[in-house]
């Protein structure tokens, strides 16, 4: 009989005699057989490196299960596709045959037809894609004259084999796109059987902690539940009369208790409908004989879950056709829905034992008064809100909740408390605590071990904690803090024989879930798991959806793909708002520094030579003379054009204000690593002079101690906890998330087009820091930041290197006018030219084998030289060629213009939004208040009635004001430039004076004042004395006094305002009333 592999002797001749070997051992030697088939599946990867022209990887890992990892991430095929899982089978059955041998007949037919799957698959989008598969004939189980000598003959032919190289075959010169279509074209044509879907779904259910194996572990076989063993019972017989004998194709034991059922079905069908009218049946009809296995019944079923699948990867768009579906049975209303894996053993008992009900009443009856507690969380108002929002959207019934809190608003303790009460109510058994940073999960840990939460006790002392370092979790794990990233390894990268459950966590909280605004920079080892921006935030989505859990997410800037996977938010703290309510500090008025080259940019004359520095080899060369004028503006310096003079004039001009001497820290951004370096040197060199020691100043970037996590996190440990560094240089490693409270200064030398990422930058300055008396702090802007940030609407990610590929431009030629294409081939000889200079070997030699000889210079010459429509043929020809260039990662990097311009400051001054200067700025103040003061009821009060204002009014005044651009920061900064008087007034103040002409004091003037005279009018006892300092130490810090501030902190303590009064026999609210009036008796004259 002819093989079924024969079809591959036209390119691969190895791969057909190994396929013809396996066929040979089927009935005499299955375990044999099994090797092969393991065997042909290696061989097939490994033509596939070859033609694909990869790269394998290092001995130590040049593992089959790394070579198909290398093609996934490649997109050659898809992860948890067809293909995949074909794969892993013949992979793992493979090692089987070799530890535990492996003897089935039907376990080996299995794997031969699937191997022959395999093999239409390869030879269809690598060999020839009109070919037309014969039907797959299962060899006979015949006698084999000289069986002994065919078997050695095959043998001998396999040892000779050579090793896998390119073969040329009608595919030929068809590009890597339409190769992907072409694999998706025949995988979805492609039928696995039934006998082949339950391979696949044996493989699944054993990395998810089942013992299984459909054809040896069967009810008919004598396979019974047992104590101590989850077993996947195959072939298990009910009463059902849906189907002939009523089999369930598995029933699940955990020891001896019956928890699901599930039914596998082919490729096919729609699985939805095999829960309502197979699996249902079956866990009514459990056999009387079983009895002993059921837990109990739920409205007449024995079984309390139930699954069905046909082992295709879960895919929206064909939803009903895919993915394991799953539906709880304990209760009517319950529906099916589609997983992106299995339940584990433990995780079906979890969510056996799991009363939501009882927990969610337990949540609305705890109260919050632990969080409030001074001595424990203490957490704010906002925060206990932001909790409560939480708790009400989970208990209402919804999967995802979005926080939007400020930047350094504590949203690490608000998940504190939250989790806290989560796990206390029994509401979720165990939390996955997210974040995309090391640095990020170590700072979270560090809250969980310190802040005491109950009885002194920390939550890490409470409850079972896994950090970072530990990927796998157990029963008693509670929290488990992980990175993204390092879930895209285990969940879409692995190849291990195990995989997370997606019962593994029922609460999936994420942290600084806007993520996804990268900078412009270098990608680490980490982000190349993402292709780019838009598959990153894929990729998250991926990690995030797997698990059957809750998801609550935080963010201080929400982004759009942020609200299309968690909803909008169910809670907003804005940084304005934190601001007025004084628990963030605001920044002043920017400092706008324009120097001569700033503004007039780098200009080179016709006939100039240029310093060119090659960061490749580290030499600096001369360029040609120029052919032409050119010129470098702002947005290019230190990026394309490295510009020290421009450097130095900035920060000769603002290094002292830093004032390293003092207790503040300063951040600055630069633009690259290089750039980092440059304004270390230089600030080294300014502070030189004054005896400052050089250790105040430290670059922090990704590549310190050459890139070590560890290093790198004890640098910002330092940074946060040290006296030194006071000043410190980065590029992108301390833009979110990071927090060190004592940074007064920031310092934009790079320019950032999202304000998303300008706000979690500005961010890293924003926390109160009573340690320095912290009250504000300073933007430093040399390079015009503000001139080129986007509208807060505009929400797109900012991609990492963001470059057209070949393949967009190719594109782009195919679709544009005929006008137009010579343009667009200029863009492509235009980046030839420059991919040339910075190509691997390898890269280059691909190139010149599908272009028929010519490197990347020769091929520009060629579309240069050519007509146009030659050329567009001829480009469009070599799609493959370009393919390679897109792929070729050899991050080289691009010269440099070394440049010795001098500069100088032109001038340093306020930036106050439309106001170009302080009076300016005053006085668009007043005629704000001034059209306004009968339209805001604030504003009137505060004019006439002030005593009357409550905290709550002025909040909203002041949110108004701030809407405006009014903040009382930078009108005390305006008033102070304008008359040179240093006045620290309140908003309150501001508005009087240009409203009324009442006379601008300072607030604490303002008290002093109004204390002495109530004092002078009244005579108080002792403990009134003592109360009323009280109150003027809060009145010093609060713009507003009111009968509420009684009914918090200490204060409240001591009684509130029913207690307090008592002090004042009956007349506090006269005094309150008395001292406002007091605050207020500042002149001027109401209309």
């Amino acid at each position: 009989m002819k093989s079924n592999f024969e079809f591959l002797n036209r390119y691969w001749e190895t791969l057909a005699k190994i396929g013809e070997t396996a066929e040979s051992y089927l009935y005499n030697d299955p375990n044999a057989c099994i090797y092969k088939l393991g065997m042909f599946a290696e061989r097939l990867v490994q033509e596939i490196f070859a033609n694909e022209r990869l790269t394998e990887p290092d001995d130590y890992d040049n593992t089959h299960a790394n070579r198909i990892k290398i093609l996934k991430r490649e997109g050659l095929i898809e992860r948890g596709g067809k293909i995949d899982d074909i794969l892993y089978s013949l992979r793992t059955k493979r090692n089987d045959a070799v530890h535990k041998y492996e003897n089935s007949v039907d376990t080996a037919k299995s794997l031969l037809i699937m191997a022959y799957r395999l093999a239409v698959w390869f030879m269809e989008v690598y060999g020839d894609y009109t070919f037309q598969a014969p039907e797959f004939i299962m060899p006979q189980n015949e006698p084999i004259p000289d069986y002994e000598s065919i078997i050695k003959g095959l043998e001998e032919q396999l040892a000779k084999a050579t090793e896998a190289k390119p073969t040329m075959t009608a595919t030929d010169g068809l590009s890597f796109k339409e190769r992907v279509d072409k694999s998706a074209e025949v995988i979805e044509s492609m039928e696995l059987t039934e006998a082949e879907t339950r391979i696949i779904i044996d493989d699944q259910l054993r990395k998810y902690g089942w013992e299984v194996d459909t054809n040896n572990l069967r009810y008919s076989k004598g396979t019974r539940p047992q104590k101590g063993r989850n077993l996947a019972i195959a072939e298990f017989p009910t009463d059902s009369t849906v189907t002939k004998g009523g089999y369930a194709d598995y029933a699940l034991f955990v020891g001896l208790k019956l928890v699901a059922i599930i039914e596998a079905k082919k490729a096919s069908i729609d699985i939805p409908a095999v829960i309502d009218y197979q699996c249902k049946d079956y866990a009514r009809m459990i056999k009387s004989e079983h009895s002993e296995y059921v837990i109990k019944e739920w409205n007449g079923y024995k079984v309390p879950f139930v699954f069905a699948t046909n082992g295709r990867k879960y895919l929206k768009q064909i939803e009903q056709k895919s993915g394991i579906w799953f539906l709880d049975l304990r209760d009517g209303v319950n529906t099916p829905k589609a997983l992106q894996g299995w339940f584990s053993p433990d995780g079906l008992m979890e969510m056996l034992d799991k009363d939501i009900v009882t927990a969610n009443q337990t949540l609305q009856n705890t109260p919050y008064d632990l969080l409030r507690d001074p001595d424990g969380l203490n957490l704010r108002e906002y925060q206990i809100r932001a909790i409560e929002a939480a708790e009400n959207a989970i208990i209402c019934g919804k999967k995802t909740a979005l926080l939007s809190m400020a930047t350094g608003t504590g949203k690490t303790r608000t998940i504190l408390g939250m989790i806290y009460r989560f796990i206390k109510s029994n509401r979720f058994k165990r939390i996955l605590f997210l974040v995309d940073r090391t640095a990020l999960g170590e700072q979270a840990s560090d809250v969980f071990k310190e802040v005491k939460i109950e009885d002194l006790m920390t939550l890490d002392e409470i409850y079972n904690i896994k950090g970072l370092d530990e990927k796998n979790i157990d029963k008693e794990t509670k929290i488990h803090i992980a990175t993204v990233q390092s879930l895209v390894k285990r969940l879409i990268y692995s190849e291990d024989d195990t995989m997370p459950s997606v019962s593994d966590y029922d609460l999936i909280v994420v942290d600084e879930a806007h993520r996804g605004y990268t900078l412009d920079k270098e990608l680490s080892d980490d982000e190349m798991l993402y292709r780019n921006q838009e598959d990153y935030i894929s990729k998250y989505r991926t990690v995030i959806e797997y698990f059957d859990a809750v998801k609550i997410a935080l963010t201080a800037t929400p982004a759009l793909h942020t609200t299309e996977i968690f909803g909008k938010p169910v809670f907003t703290y804005s940084y304005r708002e934190a601001v007025i309510d004084g628990y963030l500090v605001d920044h002043d008025a920017p400092h706008d520094i324009h120097t001569k080259l700033r503004d007039n940019g780098i200009e080179y004359k016709k006939g100039e030579t240029l310093a060119i520095y090659d960061p490749n080899t580290g030499e600096i060369l001369n360029s040609d003379e120029l052919e032409d004028d050119m010129k470098f503006e702002i947005d290019k310096f230190n990026k394309d054009i490295i510009t020290e003079n421009f450097n130095i004039a900035v920060f000769e001009e603002i290094a002292m204000d830093f004032n390293p001497d003092g207790e503040g820290k300063t951040l600055i951004y630069a633009v690259d690593d290089a750039h980092a370096d440059l304004i270390v040197k230089i600030l080294k060199d300014i502070y030189s002079k004054y005896g400052i020691d050089n250790d105040v100043v430290k670059k922090i970037t990704g590549s310190i101690e050459g890139g070590n996590k560890k290093k790198i996190l004890e640098a910002i440990r330092q940074f946060k906890n040290e006296s030194y560094p006071k000043i410190v240089v980065t590029v992108d490693l301390l833009t979110t998330g990071i927090d060190v409270p004592e940074i007064v200064n920031l310092v934009f030398m790079r320019r950032i087009k999202s304000r998303i990422l300008f706000e979690q930058m500005l961010g890293r300055a924003t926390r109160l820091c009573n340690k320095i008396h912290k009250d504000h702090f300073e933007i430093y802007d040399p390079v015009g930041v503000y001139e080129t940030l986007e509208p807060v609407s505009n929400m797109k990610p900012v991609t990492p290197n963001p470059k057209t590929t070949f393949e967009d431009l190719l594109n782009g030629l195919k679709v544009v006018e005929k006008d137009k294409q010579a343009y667009q081939l200029n863009l492509i000889i235009a980046k030839l030219q420059r991919k040339s200079r910075r190509i691997s070997a390898k890269a280059q030699e691909q190139f010149a084998y599908l272009t028929g000889g010519k490197d990347l210079m020769a091929f520009a010459k060629e579309l240069n030289g050519s007509n146009v429509e030659n050329s567009v043929k001829r480009a469009l020809e070599c799609s493959e060629a370009f393919a390679v260039l897109d792929k070729d990662k050899t991050h080289r990097k691009r010269p440099i213009v070394i440049d010795d311009h001098e500069d100088e400051i032109i001038s340093h001054e306020r930036g106050y939004g439309d106001a170009t200067k302080p009076e300016d700025y005053i006085e668009s103040f007043k005629k704000f208040i001034l059209e306004n003061i009968n339209e805001i009821n604030a504003l009137k009060i505060i004019c006439t009635k002030p005593s009357e204002l409550t905290r709550e009014t002025l909040k909203e005044l002041k949110m108004e004001l701030d809407r405006h651009n009014f903040t009382e920061k930078q009108l005390n900064t305006a008033w102070n430039e304008m008359t040179n008087e240093d006045i620290v007034a309140d908003i309150i103040a501001f508005v009087r004076q240009q409203a009324i002409g009442s006379a601008l004091v300072s607030h604490e003037t303002r008290v002093k004042n109004a204390f002495a005279k109530l004092k002078q009018n009244h005579k108080f006892n002792k403990i009134q004395l003592d109360w009323l300092k009280r109150i003027e130490k809060v009145m010093l810090e609060e713009t507003v006094f009111d009968e509420q501030m009684l009914e918090q902190g200490a204060f409240k303590n001591n009684g509130g305002f029913k207690g307090i009064d008592r002090r004042f026999e009956g007349h506090l609210h006269e005094v309150i009333m008395e001292l406002n009036q007091y605050l207020y008796d500042d002149g001027g004259n109401v209309a």
